[in-house]
């Protein structure tokens, strides 16, 4: 019951992560308002989320590359309970795909509008509704794909490292009002983002979240596929307590996918060595013989 009597803002809380955490701080005792632009799901989470810890869900669509409607959220569940003790921002999508040298000025700002702008936004709609409230938190969902390429296209990777330096800045504004800002840098979570934008039928679409599960597992450490599960408990515990002591930094759930190159872990994967290996055990044989 680490959320009892605390009011939760998700963004992006129709499916995937956000629904997933939705669900997690409701049943910890949160009055959580799960916005999304996806008014049917939206609605599909909040349906029957009451429960015997006091807690609940409540929808309220907000599309986040609206700033009136990001105020229109804020004020609204503020004005229902009288504050916001939590701000997740995880609404967000692919972006567009078209590498540097190919892509057009509307397609690059509608890519930062959603995945970083919306970010800027809900903190600076979020924070004075904040102020003064014991343990007040904003959590921000970055990317593995920030730490440099190969994770994601171009546009995507570039907002998402925007967004952990606006964690990083963001934290620095807010603590004179005792809010705690970090980020969440998730590697392959299986989700419908990969597939949102995919002109295919729904059976193709879980068919390559299959082939994705089974892709990012053989690319880590960690011997499975990415949860939703797995990114709401990080927020939960950013969000809580717990890490009261933790602000303006990031934590990576991404299974090891960021740890190197494959043979730095896999001991039978042959490394940049091999070929001396080779030489060496030729070596030995010769000697041997």
């Amino acid at each position: 019951m680490r959320f009892s009597g605390k009011t939760v803002v998700i963004t992006g809380a129709g499916s995937g992560i956000g629904e997933e955490a939705a669900r997690l701080f409701a049943t910890e005792g949160a009055t959580v308002y799960a916005s999304d632009i996806d008014e049917a799901n939206g609605r599909r989470v909040a349906d029957g989320s009451a429960n015997d810890t006091g807690g609940s869900i409540r929808f309220k669509r907000c599309d986040v590359c609206s700033p009136a409607e990001i105020k229109a959220l804020m004020d609204h569940a503020a004005g229902e309970t009288g504050g916001i003790d939590v701000l997740f921002n995880n609404a967000g999508a692919p972006g567009e795909r078209p590498p540097i040298h190919e892509i057009e000025p509307d397609e690059w700002d509608r890519t930062m509008d959603l995945l970083l702008r919306s970010v800027a936004m809900c903190i600076r709609y979020a924070a004075p509704h904040m102020m003064g409230r014991p343990g007040a938190s904003i959590v921000n969902v970055s990317s593995v794909a920030a730490v440099g390429p190969g994770y994601s296209p171009t546009a995507y990777a570039v907002a998402k490292a925007g967004v952990l330096h606006l964690t990083k800045m963001a934290a620095a504004d807010l603590a004179q009002f005792n809010i705690r800002v970090n980020a969440i840098q998730p590697g392959f979570i299986n989700t419908n983002i990969f597939t949102r934008n995919l002109a295919v039928t729904d059976d193709q679409k879980e068919l390559a979240k299959g082939m994705i599960a089974q892709m990012s597992s053989n690319a880590q450490p960690v011997k499975r596929g990415g949860q939703s599960r797995d990114i709401a408990e990080a927020c939960a515990y950013l969000a809580s307590d717990a890490a009261g002591f933790v602000t303006g930094t990031s934590l990576l759930v991404d299974g090891g996918l960021t740890l190197g190159p494959r043979y730095s872990w896999d001991p039978d994967e042959p490394g940049v060595y091999a070929p001396l290996e080779a030489l060496e055990e030729e070596a030995r044989q010769a000697q041997a013989e």
